[in-house]
């Protein structure tokens, strides 16, 4: 990750970042990186990091199935 600073930032700007971080609950920083990613059309050179290579590669599997029956069990003591 880079670090920038920038210089020469004009109050209404300023006063419109702080003002949309503090209506959507977010930070500063988000608010201007989710702006700068927009102004420079970031979307279309994302790289995405999913897990689609893994969809459709589940190998049933019964000794895993059997450790994690124990998971599906639920602890009435624990919910009185």
């Amino acid at each position: 990750m880079k670090q920038y600073t920038v210089r020469k930032i004009p109050d209404y700007l300023d006063k419109l970042a702080r003002e949309k971080a503090r209506k959507s609950q977010k930070s500063l920083n988000s608010v201007l990186l989710e702006a700068l990613a927009r102004g420079l059309d970031a979307d279309s050179q994302a790289v995405y990091q999913d897990m689609d290579d893994l969809a459709g590669t589940w190998v049933a599997d019964s000794s895993i199935d059997a450790a994690l029956e124990t998971f599906h069990q639920i602890d009435e003591d624990l919910w009185k």
